[in-house]
């Protein structure tokens, strides 16, 4: 399968230099090959190391010398050289002019390099392309024509009867809806990033994990392969519905995966919610609501948010139980597991009281038994699901 690596051409796409057929082909295969997948990983850790080195002016010192190399370079050949007619001679001194002119051209050398990197056209800000697909969008408050150019810290605004469509590189696009606000934060090789200040938007992405990234006033939305929505309402709070792959939801140290076929709400302040299924039942979506984000309300129901969750569950709410174990302590963790032996019994090798101690390992094991349940995609969906499950056991995502 993987008799054709790209390990000669990650260089060049991890620079953008890739056209968009090759670049989705090397995308499709860094998914599934850990061999290449790891050497870009390299790539991208030396390029985003070298941009964080400072850019520093050479020093006025510097061109004090090249003054002095250079009015040596002037008395060198204005230094009459005389004709030697014998051949010993000759080549005695023929041999000292030719050491003597050994540093008059590496001072040639050194400033002709100075001299090409001062007056190399330095490249544009990044930009991405937008399409107009209805009405009027604004880069910058100037509406745009059938296309446009998205720079580095522009806003694409949509009013309500507007939409765009963005080009992110060559590894996806974002369809932007009416009344919707967006903004360009970083295009480079290792990283593509958007910030989500409200309204609503569609990303297909067919690049490796961890490229593409939406900053919402609530949480970041990681991609790892997928398609999604995600929309941002006038209070920051957002939610994301995964129709293909995964998504990381993250904000400081509380992450939710959303696998295809789930949502998650965030909120600010707060981050993301527990992922769920949309077929989930309305008591469990209500009750999971409050759990996340209201769980001083006592009024909604006598019944508390928990028990309502574990009475509701189903083994395909195992997803929603599963990222519940590390958000609960004592007695609640406990209830959590019991109910989830019932809807999935852990695999061989998988304790209680690994469990309850948040055994990662175990953990994991159990979850894989878990997606069995969880996935109702068709089979390329689930290679490409395996596929992104196998980047994040590499990358160290899985959790």
């Amino acid at each position: 399968m993987f008799s054709q690596h790209v390990a000669k051409d990650l260089s060049a796409y991890c620079n953008g230099e890739i056209s968009g057929a090759d670049s989705r082909r090397i995308a499709e295969h860094l998914i599934a090959c850990n061999r290449c997948r790891e050497q870009f990983e390299e790539i991208k850790l030396g390029v985003k190391l070298a941009e964080q080195l400072p850019q520093l002016s050479a020093p006025d010192s510097l061109w004090l010398e090249f003054q002095v190399q250079l009015d040596a370079v002037g008395t060198l050949v204005k230094e009459p050289q005389p004709l030697v007619s014998k051949r010993k001679v000759f080549g005695r001194k023929s041999t000292l002019r030719s050491w003597r002119l050994v540093p008059v051209a590496a001072v040639l050398l050194l400033i002709t390099g100075i001299g090409a990197l001062y007056f190399y056209p330095r490249p544009s800000l990044p930009f991405w392309e937008v399409v107009r697909l209805n009405g009027s969008p604004r880069i910058a408050s100037s509406p745009i024509d059938e296309k446009g150019r998205l720079a580095l810290g522009e806003w694409l605004e949509t009013d309500g009867s507007s939409r765009a469509q963005i080009d992110v590189g060559s590894i996806g696009q974002v369809e932007i809806d009416p009344n919707t606000r967006v903004r360009l934060v970083t295009a480079r090789a290792t990283e593509h990033r958007l910030e989500l200040a409200r309204g609503k938007m569609s990303a297909r992405i067919w690049a490796p994990p961890r490229l593409f990234f939406v900053d919402t006033p609530s949480a970041v939305a990681a991609d790892l392969g997928c398609a999604y929505t995600l929309e941002v309402d006038d209070n920051g709070a957002g939610l994301l519905h995964v129709t293909m792959g995964w998504v990381a939801l993250q904000l400081k140290d509380r992450e939710s995966m959303v696998p295809a076929g789930a949502s998650c709400a965030t909120r600010p302040g707060i981050g993301p919610g527990t992922p769920y299924f949309e077929d989930a039942s309305q008591p469990f979506r209500l009750a999971l609501s409050k759990f996340d984000f209201e769980p001083n309300d006592k009024n909604w129901s006598i019944i508390p948010t928990l028990d309502v969750l574990l009475g509701q569950a189903k083994p395909r709410d195992s997803l929603t139980l599963w990222h519940l174990l590390p958000r609960v302590q004592g007695t609640d963790r406990e209830r959590v597991y019991d109910r989830l032996t019932l809807l999935v019994a852990p695999p061989d090798g998988v304790t209680r009281e690994g469990v309850l101690q948040l055994n990662e390992q175990m953990l994991q094991q159990w979850r894989d038994k878990m997606e069995t349940t969880w996935t109702r995609e068709s089979q390329p969906q689930k290679t490409v699901g395996l596929w992104i499950r196998a980047v994040g056991e590499v990358r160290g995502l899985v959790r």
